[in-house]
């Protein structure tokens, strides 16, 4: 009998190192679980995500802690969350996203929520990614992981668990470095930094971004990560869980930013209280505190331009976030009914001062606390083969800034979706959901060392941004096929953009709107044999263009893009992978505001995963085994990168060329 694999880019997934296989899933989320089966490329999720997700484009930013795209929306226009707990990086170059910090090996599954459907997280405006990180076991477990690949990539990984009925307790650590990757061409990141100035050799940005000679062969990132749980069972229907996680990171080079990541250290705390089976209506209540904060200073240290005492600058930010949130399940007559409170605040703050002698320059970004109060309920009924749920969440959120009055922010989020089966094997999908984010610390307040005074490149007087979207979907799960549909529609209210050049109050309200349709399929003609299809498109356009401006095109839209996947299933569940890659041209675009025109693009992958036995498999794996010289992701202003030459042109980071790796791993 032909296996009945989930619909999903399972083996597309597969032939990449950071592997991600996808559960059974809801036509309007996609959960994705055993996030790190076996080989890893890197630690990154973003590369993990984009390569299995069609909705999700990444952000290339380094050799790791690269950022995520879903459907053209990034930053604070979509949410993330470990275990419950709001992530959020402290760098206002994104040096360090919210998903870096925390890796594949740790992860048991993740949820990613495309569109305004979730009422649990403050600021899920246009989508969402909820992280559950793998929980201790009963039994003694145990596994290693040994990789090693080209570019001296070189990990090693560990995990315990065991426990009773009364405690249990996880513990996991990695470490992994990495030199410089390899473009096509064969340039370093540090050669394409040289490139750039070399074909720009009048612009003292280009020039002075140029590592100096001492750090051009020196390592692209070294990252160390530990993670411990304990569960304990406090009676029959309670239960206390601990969590804390640490991450680690020396050394990041940012090749086509100005400047790098001394370090980037982040803690995440975690305490949840559950309590089971209340009455017969009362099903579950949990009660969680969470804690993370992050220290992440970056500087020109590594590069020409810190020769000028002037210009050997640290730009030292750090962000702390905490968090209580209160749930209560009930089932009444066949309705789920969930009721909540959320409270959170992040404090953020930034200064910059001289590398060499520490004196202080002045605040990139004067300390902010934001603090938001939420209650929110979600019900959910089957109507015999209709499925509905209804979410609502009422926000009130309060900025206080050091030197501005407080602004004070209110909204509405609500949202409906409808699954209706229409046999076994298909099923129909309808969202209408709307939400709201206010904009954060940056947008409101960040300063440019160059500006004096009050003068900032932020925008005080933003008001909050409203997605109010349509979501269409149609899912068919058959014997030999499996197909998901997916189509929408967003309409953004306020949404901030910034606009290039500008040195003062540069973030501006607009109105836009993104459309778009994706496509997962699999074909499993044999027990052996998986084709797997993948496919996104979107176009996203603002309805006015910026003042002394001429273009509407809205920036970070892809074009279309894909994957395709042959695999191949052998003895003792042993697989062999072939897979394509590929992007058309990325021809609208916000040239305005920092994007340029991207060429087409397709690399080939292909691996194989060798199980030996229950307790130890091999992988070897190449990707771009063609040497492929590409850039997926664009250069809007919304992030700080050097420039070239007297156009104002951005420097593109090209992705690594041709990647050989291996992986061992046993478990116990």
């Amino acid at each position: 009998m032909i296996k009945k694999i989930t619909l999903s880019l399972i083996t597309s997934s597969m032939i990449f190192a950071a592997e991600i296989e996808l559960s059974p899933l809801n036509v309007e989320a996609t959960i994705i679980t055993e996030v790190a089966k076996n080989a890893q490329l890197s630690a990154d999720l973003a590369q993990a995500l984009s390569t299995s997700v069609p909705s999700i484009d990444m952000s290339r930013r380094s050799g790791i802690a690269n950022d995520i795209l879903i459907r053209g929306q990034t930053r604070d226009n979509i949410s993330v969350s470990v275990d419950g707990t709001k992530v959020q990086g402290a760098c206002v170059n994104r040096m360090d996203p919210p998903i870096s910090h925390i890796i594949t090996s740790q992860i048991q599954d993740v949820e990613v929520i495309e569109g305004p459907y979730d009422v649990e997280n403050f600021g899920t405006m246009s989508g969402g990614v909820k992280i559950k990180t793998k929980k201790p076991t009963k039994g003694v477990k145990g596994e290693a992981n040994l990789a090693y690949g080209a570019f001296n990539y070189l990990k090693f990984g560990a995990s315990a668990s065991g426990g009773n009925d009364y405690v249990r307790m996880l513990v996991s650590a990695s470490t992994e470095s990495s030199n410089q990757y390899k473009d096509g061409n064969g340039n370093t990141l540090a050669g394409q930094i040289q490139k750039n100035a070399d074909a720009n050799p009048s612009d003292r940005t280009a020039t002075g971004a140029v590592l100096k000679q001492k750090y051009k062969n020196m390592k692209a990132y070294t990252k160390s990560s530990f993670m411990t749980k304990m569960f304990i069972k406090l009676a029959q229907n309670q239960e206390l869980r601990l969590g804390y996680t640490a991450n680690r990171s020396d050394g990041i080079l940012y090749a086509n930013t100005k400047m790098d990541a001394v370090y980037d250290n982040s803690n995440i705390y975690n305490v949840k209280y559950i309590l089971k089976n209340l009455s017969d209506s009362y099903k579950k209540l949990s009660l969680q505190y969470y804690e993370s904060d992050v220290d992440h200073p970056m500087a020109t240290k590594f590069r020409v331009s810190s020769k000028n005492p002037m210009m050997n600058n640290t730009n030292h930010l750090r962000t702390k976030m905490q968090g209580v949130k209160l749930k209560n399940n009930f089932e009444v007559a066949n309705y789920k009914l969930l009721v909540g409170l959320d409270g959170s605040q992040r404090y953020w703050a930034g200064n910059y001062y001289n590398t060499s002698t520490k004196a202080p320059r002045g605040q990139s970004l004067s300390a902010t606390t934001t603090t938001n109060m939420a209650l929110f309920t979600k019900l959910d009924k089957s109507f015999d083969a209709l499925d509905m749920s209804f979410g609502l969440r009422y926000n009130s959120t309060q900025i206080i800034h050091a030197n501005s009055e407080s602004r004070n922010y209110t909204s509405l989020n609500a949202n409906l979706i409808n699954t209706y089966h229409v046999d076994e094997e298909n099923k129909l999908f309808l969202g209408i959901g709307r939400a709201s984010r206010v904009p954060d610390a940056r947008e409101l307040y960040f300063r440019n060392i160059k500006n004096t005074g009050t003068d900032t490149v932020g925008t005080a007087n933003l008001n909050q941004t409203t997605n109010t979207e349509l979501d269409l979907g149609y899912e068919l799960q058959g014997e030999m096929i499996g197909l998901k549909v997916k189509g929408f529609y967003s309409m953004l209210h306020n949404y901030i953009y910034i606009q290039k050049g500008k040195l003062l109050n540069a973030f501006h309200n607009v109105n836009a709107t993104v459309y778009g349709a994706e496509l997962s399929a699999s074909y499993y003609p044999t027990d052996e044999l998986t084709l797997d299809l993948g496919a996104s498109y979107k176009l996203g356009n603002r309805k006015k263009s910026l003042a002394g401006q001429t273009g509407t095109n809205l920036a970070n839209i892809a074009p279309l893009r894909g994957t395709l996947n042959l695999s191949y299933e052998y003895m003792n569940q042993s697989v062999a992978s072939m897979g394509v890659r590929a992007s058309e041209t990325w021809k609208k675009y916000d040239g305005e505001n920092g994007e340029q025109k991207l060429a087409a693009w397709a690399v080939l992958d292909m691996k194989v995963r060798h199980r030996f036995n229950k307790v130890f498999d091999f992988t070897l794996g190449a990707n771009n085994l063609l040497n492929a010289t590409y850039a997926q992701s664009n250069t809007y202003a919304n992030l700080t990168l050097v420039t070239s030459g007297s156009t104002g042109k951005i420097m593109l980071l090209n992705e690594p060329g041709r990647y050989i790796y291996t992986n061992l791993n046993a478990k116990f």
